[in-house]
């Protein structure tokens, strides 16, 4: 069974209505149906409820279902995928993976749910924020924890909408007021803005690592350090061209750095010994039965491990009428298999299949290779059986996310999980987003110009090539850690976990176009089917996704369409 039950139950907009119980978690609070603006925000209670409803409204950007997550946007942008889907499926996600309407014009709106469940989630944490002043609370670091996640949530949210569409409307008061697209400077101010709010309030001792059960999920000083530097990373390579500048906010390199420094120099964190570990779908389980599904008779790290900065909380308790909280981009990559499973993986839709050229990045006794990417020939049958109606097959799969089986008492795989973790394959697969780890705080440190520059990137590179009896891989051999380096080995480290494409925009418009442009032969329906990217489109848009033409139309053209769109 899953080691750590957090449930994120259905809350609604504290000023539309009332909030669900949940239960077994730090997230557990009694249902209080009768609960408005106007009587609400009393008690230090209630900001605690209030604070899980930012968490919820976060977690629904993922939770609820929009067509396209972050996670898929940015793999399927990235040179890391290509769109997928079954054949018969609609050619949205080609025109994500070509950044060409042409591929289906018709596709308008395919943002419209996603920006809707952001700015739910902003509206949630501004109520917080603005009324959190109001709250009799019973002690000063309560308050200032609370209110120090919240704004790490807006933050985070705002940081992706501007990776995403880059202007985008600044709300910062619980308002549905129709404001106009702000600047990216404008709009970075206040992400940073927010994000050291969170680092200036929320105690370093509030969320110990060592009582991850209770706390993992959480926001805690050290996610909103690790999250600075990759905003200003971010900042610094796509506006700044990498030249060390000051993003808005005043957030400085020497700032940035200090702020993962101070991650590494807390003890909080370490890097898991084997790589595959950290995945349940790479670790091993000897007994071939994965009853367990997850962790007993596994090596898997488990949620929460020592490598885990900040994830997204997910759990199995999914249904059709509202409660939403399982991890819907999970089932968008699993392989189509007709309903049928092989060895530990379940089906799902078929999306972000693998670039051939994501696999041929890799050194041989490289660990990562293989705790990545799937590949499809290893799989009996698979091939013969079960590609003839997926689309832009290329022979590889995301491996890391991919949805798992479980054997049930009849020795059969199973997608429906039974038992305690009973739920829906499509909506309740629970398996937490890691959105930082360790590694990638050590790498930034070292891009960002650290003294320890070449030990942490060391580190890295080692676990990489670390053999299961502890010993170094004859692949392996030190190399300077220049940031050029720095960029190839995060290619390597992070594939699967929706960061590429990010850093692929930030070495440059036309570096990423580069990368991502070409023509590579997959197959659709069994037949070839040639992937053309052209590197026109990506610079054209500038990298960024089309506004929903809802959201313009509501706003009676105040919203602007983003250039190339």
């Amino acid at each position: 069974m899953k080691a750590n039950k957090i449930i994120i139950a259905a809350l609604g907009l504290i000023t539309l209505g009332g909030l669900s119980s949940c239960s077994e978690s730090w997230l557990d609070v009694d249902s209080k149906t009768e609960s408005n603006s106007g009587n609400y925000f009393k008690t230090q209670e209630d900001g605690y409820r209030a604070l899980i409803g930012c968490y919820d409204g976060w977690q629904r950007t993922v939770s609820s279902g929009p067509q396209f997550t972050l996670f898929q946007l940015s793999e399927t942008m990235s040179d890391e995928c290509f769109g997928g889907t079954g054949n018969g499926d609609g050619r949205n996600t080609q025109i994500i993976d070509r950044f060409d309407m042409s591929q289906a014009p018709s596709y308008t709106d395919m943002h419209n749910s996603l920006w809707n469940y952001y700015y739910a989630a902003i509206f949630r944490c501004n109520e917080f924020i603005e009324k959190g002043e109001g709250i009799a609370w019973k002690d000063s670091i309560t308050k200032r924890t609370y209110l120090g996640e919240a704004h790490a949530i807006r933050s985070i949210c705002y940081f992706d909408l501007a990776r995403i569409f880059e202007r985008v409307p600044l709300l910062v008061h619980a308002t549905k007021e129709n404001l106009p697209q702000v600047g990216p400077d404008t709009l970075y101010a206040q992400i940073v803005s927010d994000m050291q709010y969170a680092i200036d309030n929320i105690p370093a001792d509030a969320y110990p690592k060592s009582d991850f059960a209770t706390n993992d999920g959480h926001f805690t000083k050290y996610a909103a350090e690790a999250l600075m530097a990759r905003i200003y990373l971010f900042y610094d390579g796509y506006y700044n061209n990498n030249q060390g500048g000051e993003v808005p906010g005043g957030l400085t390199k020497a700032k940035a750095l200090a702020d993962v420094e101070d991650v590494i120099a807390s003890g909080e964190y370490g890097l898991v010994p084997r790589f595959k570990d950290l995945w349940p779908a790479s670790s091993d389980n000897p007994s071939g039965d994965y009853k367990g599904h997850w962790v007993d008779n596994s090596s898997y790290a488990g949620v929460g491990n020592k490598e885990t900065v900040l994830s997204m909380k997910f759990n199995y308790t999914a249904d059709y009428n509202g409660n939403d909280d399982g991890n819907r981009f999970v089932v968008m990559l699993g392989m189509r298999t007709g309903g049928n499973k092989y060895d530990r993986y379940g089906q799902g839709w078929g999306g972000m299949t693998v670039n051939p050229n994501t696999v041929d990045a890799f050194k041989s006794g490289d660990q990562r290779e293989s705790a990545s990417i799937i590949t499809c020939a290893d799989l009996p049958g698979y091939e013969d059986n079960y590609i003839s109606d997926q689309r832009e097959y290329t022979g590889y799969a995301l491996r890391k996310y991919t949805p798992l089986s479980k054997r049930n008492d009849n020795g059969d795989l199973v997608s429906y999980l039974e038992g305690d973790m009973a739920g829906d394959f499509q909506i309740s697969q629970y398996q937490d987003w890691v959105l930082m780890r360790y590694s990638d705080v050590l790498l930034m440190a070292a891009e960002l110009g650290s003294p320890n520059a070449q030990s942490y990137f060391d580190q890295v590179r080692q676990r990489a090539f670390t053999l299961d009896n502890g010993s170094i891989s004859p692949g392996y051999s030190q190399i300077a850690a220049t940031r050029e380096n720095i960029w190839n080995e995060r290619q390597k480290e992070f594939v699967g976990e929706g960061i590429r494409y990010w850093d692929e925009l930030r070495q440059g418009l036309t570096v990423a176009a580069s990368q991502i442009a070409g023509t590579t032969k997959t197959r659709s329906a069994g037949n070839e089917d040639d992937v053309t990217i052209k590197a026109e489109n990506i610079i054209n848009k500038r990298g960024f996704c089309q506004i929903p033409l809802t959201q313009i139309t509501l706003s009676n053209g105040v919203l602007k369409q983003n250039k190339g769109w």
